[in-house]
């Protein structure tokens, strides 16, 4: 640790892995930030720095500081495993002192201090959950499954149960529905003689799921514009729900989208029209089927938003990152949070890079030459976007195309190509779609200029024509 990693802790803003702390703050109030992290994704604790960046240091306050590190064993249920490092600094009075940085990991446990308030770090502050949200926690951490919990007043009258005999005839299961809800995944139990159905039974083979979640839908909203207006200048000009159960949900919305995602067509080096999609078709697809896959649909207020504007989409899916999922490893940490609902989509063909989808987006966006994804969390949303050539400040990865040097048979023979082709008279772009070329300005001065120079090549002007364009055609010398 250096002069200027203390001059850093004193200066940023604190952030969901960075906090700073007076050295007189009390263990009890000072365990909700430890709280706060473990239940997060772990970060650091800079104790003896004030709010404001001014270094009170440690060495005044011994027995205070002491407390403080004991406070993760005092006042955290369970107990949280920290680890600390002490700074040489020198204080605001220029006097020689300590800083002491408490290393809080994140778990997979669901934590709460002494007066069990359960707190989770998010930008600058720690917030602290309802009983709701420390239930979303609970799946997120994979303590307990949304999915698992029993549906309460749902009966087998709720299941479409041909539904059910059709996917089990599609997987070549060989026992009979009964069987198959019971013995596979637990969709369906008994308890005290009632039967008991379970959030995936509802979800996946429900006859109409919206009447146990209703918010557990998609909804597409298409935006005029690239941001979202509200009031009298609100730019929607589409707004499109899709429910049922998940899979019927999932197919009727993804073919929705499709027709929306514009396309650009262009003439290729080769001659040929070819037709290239705003965003590649995986990336859009695999944001909408995670998010059906993983949102928290313990969470009964809000439903899964797509939202396209002109230069992105945007995939917003409830929840917080499961498990040990976060922005930074996203790419290749996997967890799921809805074990069955996943397994399901993936047997059914919609999930086609089990565990390894995100990262293939990063690929197709990146071979597409356009910017990476972006994801964020926050405040138990997850937000997931891929930006299209419209984005402002973006410079696409263009790879520089490396043309050999031509030598005197290739200009010689492109010469004897170029004669042959404008025995009819030619434009000067067809000339290049023949010869596969692209730069017009090598074309023009390599071929084009000296041939009609030399007199080998002729320059007419169609007759008849409200916009007249120039051709080329081989001298004729009779």
């Amino acid at each position: 640790m250096t002069e200027h990693t203390i001059k850093w802790m004193q200066t940023t803003k604190e952030f969901e892995h960075f906090d700073r702390k007076s050295p007189r703050i009390k263990a009890r109030d000072f365990s909700a930030t430890i709280v706060a992290f473990a239940n997060a994704h772990g970060g650091d604790i800079a104790i003896g720095i004030e709010d404001d960046g001014k270094i009170t240091g440690t060495d005044g306050f011994i027995s205070n500081v002491n407390e403080l590190q004991k406070a993760p064993f005092d006042f955290v249920y369970p107990s949280v495993l920290v680890s600390f490092d002490q700074l040489d600094c020198v204080d605001s009075e220029n006097h020689p002192n300590h800083i002491l940085i408490m290393h809080v990991p994140e778990t997979g446990r669901l934590h709460s201090n002494q007066a069990d308030e359960c707190y989770y770090r998010t930008g600058d502050g720690s917030k602290k959950m309802n009983f709701q949200q420390r239930l979303s926690l609970m799946y997120a951490k994979g303590i307990r499954y949304f999915e698992d919990e029993p549906v309460d007043k749902a009966t087998m009258d709720d299941i479409d149960l041909p539904f059910v005999e059709n996917w089990i005839k599609k997987i070549h299961y060989a026992k009979s529905v009964w069987e198959y809800l019971r013995e596979n995944g637990s969709f369906v139990r008994e308890e005290n003689g009632k039967t008991i159905l379970s959030g995936a039974a509802v979800l996946l083979f429900g006859k109409f799921p919206q009447k146990f979640f209703p918010r557990a839908r998609i909804r597409f909203v298409r935006y005029e514009g690239i941001e979202e207006k509200t009031g009298a200048e609100m730019n929607v000009v589409k707004d499109v729900p899709f429910q049922g159960k998940l899979i019927e949900q999932t197919q009727a919305a993804i073919t929705f989208i499709k027709s929306q995602i514009k396309e650009h067509t262009y003439l290729g080096e080769d001659g040929h029209f070819v037709t290239v999609p705003e965003y590649p078709e995986f990336c859009w697809m695999e944001l909408v089927i995670n998010a059906v896959a993983h949102r928290d649909y313990g969470i009964l207020g809000t439903d899964i938003q797509v939202k396209m504007f002109d230069d992105h989409f945007t995939v917003e899916s409830p929840g917080i990152l499961p498990g040990l999922v976060t922005e930074k490893n996203i790419r290749h940490t996997h967890f799921s949070r809805n074990p069955k609902i996943a397994q399901f989509l993936k047997e059914y063909q919609l999930v086609r890079e089990f565990g390894e989808g995100i990262d293939r987006i990063y690929r197709d966006m990146e071979e597409a030459k356009l910017p990476d994804p972006l994801v964020k969390a926050r405040d138990f949303m997850v937000y997931a976007t891929i930006r299209n050539s419209e984005c402002t400040n973006f410079t696409p990865k263009v790879t520089p195309k490396v043309t050999p040097k031509a030598t005197p048979k290739d200009e010689s023979n492109r010469k004897k190509q170029i004669l042959d082709y404008c025995q009819t008279p030619r434009s000067g772009r067809e000339i290049m779609q023949m010869l596969g070329l692209s730069d017009i300005k090598s074309f023009r001065n390599l071929y084009l200029l000296p041939m009609l120079d030399s007199g080998e090549l002729e320059m007419t002007i169609p007759s008849q024509s409200t916009s007249p364009k120039q051709r080329y055609r081989a001298k004729r010398n009779d």
